[in-house]
């Protein structure tokens, strides 16, 4: 049980830096402009021998209504109530603002444990602001700089008292665990991989903006825990979220909506749909979420391509159906859709959804399970082998120049997505179309709809490996001859 550190404080005194330098990864977006954090991001942070969660915020504002400012402050004082530690960040260069004070006033009656640091400290211009955060009356400051790693064993020395506390009430807490071991204590490599709570299900939502992912991912959560909004747009990071979905351990990404590249000019905007394509990299499944109003636009095909390419399962959820009148038309419609414009994801689960209302989410989740298990298909090779000889009678492949190709035999040689090795001869010389029969009988023979498929062709040569050899006779025979034919002669 370790703690969870939030880093609290105005915009752009270097919150996400500071976060990025103690979790070790470029993680949270970091820009000169204010502002660019808005969500709650979480990671798992090093310091010396301390393990901790840290909380990276977006910058406190004083706005109280109900504008996009003062959802972000709602949301940075949430993260105060669950912290276990808070460390108040501020800018030495600039010294303590009005807007410091009045924070610094917040934090003294909403958290238990606060930590004054003033950041960008290094070098004579930074003293000035160090002695004035005296004055804020949250005790002896620390001197940072989140950009060259300084002042973080003076951290190390506030935190290491707050981690031993932990340790031991986790000690105390700590419940007995059996462990079940099998008579053989073997374990199926080729099995499909069960989600658990040390390796969740990796699941990315990613669609156009204002399709409803941030709003979606709070129903599922149970709670308000993304910023959400109508503006189009609002969320920036790529958020991992890990919570338990009705018994399945998952890590769940929301992304910030992803616009045509030619319309992305801003430089946050770029740095935003990055960080979506890298958790699509990441993920296992990847939902891609539709606007019911407007399904399928030339951006949702090239998300839903890129998910493929990459190699993940796919399952698409159409959001807003709640609005929909003429419920039955639309589905029709969108499947043809979806068979039309999508070939390449044929069969992939196709699931309607209100994240307003939280209707569809059980179908969702059960097309997400099922879309990961099907990733994870382990066909043997006697199966492979006997499909083959059936689908090659039905339809032989094509004989150029006359020589028809043979197709030897087949393995699959990995799984996430399948991928399958068929050795035959002159495999340059098949067409397209042939692996494409291929590929399509295997998601309906082996029941792998939606999924990518990867089949390759590989040469093998059936000529006689020992043919042009000069039979070589053993050196030992060789003596033994010569020696009785010189004792003859």
């Amino acid at each position: 049980m370790s703690f969870t550190l939030a880093i609290v404080g105005r915009p752009n005194v270097g919150k996400s830096t500071l976060f990025n330098r103690l979790v070790g990864k470029r993680l949270a977006l970091v820009d000169d402009q204010p502002g660019v954090t808005r969500d709650l991001r979480e990671g798992e942070a090093r310091l010396g021998d301390l393990r901790f969660t840290v909380i990276d915020t977006a910058g406190l504002e004083e706005a109280t209504d109900e504008s996009l400012q003062g959802r972000m402050r709602r949301l940075t004082e949430r993260a105060v109530d669950m912290a276990d530690v808070c460390l108040f960040l501020i800018d030495a260069r600039a010294g303590v603002t009005p807007s410091d004070e009045v924070f610094a006033d917040i934090l003294r009656r909403r958290a238990d444990h606060v930590i004054l640091a003033c950041n960008k400290a290094e070098g004579s211009a930074a003293d000035a602001g160090v002695y004035e955060s005296y004055g804020l009356g949250l005790g002896e400051p620390v001197r940072l700089s989140a950009e060259h790693g300084e002042g973080l064993n003076e951290l190390y020395t506030l935190l290491a008292p707050v981690a031993e506390t932990f340790e031991a009430r986790a000690a105390a807490d700590a419940p007995e665990v059996e462990v079940d071991v099998n008579e053989d204590g073997e374990v199926d490599a080729d099995a499909p991989r069960k989600p658990t709570v040390d390796k969740p299900l990796q699941v990315a939502v990613v669609g156009r903006p204002n399709a409803g992912k941030s709003t979606l991912i709070n129903k599922i959560l149970g709670e308000d825990r993304l910023l959400t909004g109508p503006e189009a747009g609002i969320t920036r990071d790529s958020i991992s979220l890990t919570l338990d979905w009705d018994g399945m351990p998952t890590r769940i990404f929301d992304t910030a909506g992803m616009r045509k590249r030619a319309k992305v000019q801003d430089k946050v905007e770029k740095l935003s749909v990055a960080d979506g394509l890298r958790a699509v990299k990441f993920a296992e499944v990847v939902v891609v979420l539709l606007d019911a109003a407007i399904p399928f636009e030339q951006q949702d095909l090239r998300i839903a391509d890129l998910a493929e390419r990459e190699g993940r399962a796919v399952v698409l959820a159409v959001n807003k159906w709640d609005v929909e009148t003429e419920k039955q038309q639309k589905l029709r419609d969108l499947r043809e859709a979806f068979e039309r414009l999508l070939p390449q994801l044929r069969g992939a689960p196709l699931v309607t959804v209100s994240a307003k209302t939280g209707r569809g989410l059980d179908r969702l989740r059960a097309a997400v399970e099922k879309a990961h298990d099907v990733w994870n298909t382990r066909i043997s090779t006697a199966q492979l082998n006997r499909w083959l000889t059936g689908m090659v009678e039905a339809h032989p492949p094509p004989a150029p120049g006359g020589r028809r190709i043979k197709l030897r035999y087949m393995t699959q040689a990995k799984t996430r997505p399948p991928g399958f090795v068929v050795m035959c001869s002159h495999p340059d010389k098949l067409p397209e179309s042939y692996s494409r029969y291929l590929v399509n009988g295997l998601r309906e023979d082996f029941d792998m709809p939606g999924t990518p498929i990867r089949l390759h062709m590989r040469s093998q040569s059936s000529k006689n490996p020992y043919k042009n050899k000069k039979k070589s006779t053993p050196s030992r025979l060789r003596k033994h001859i010569h020696g009785r034919g010189g004792a003859q002669g």
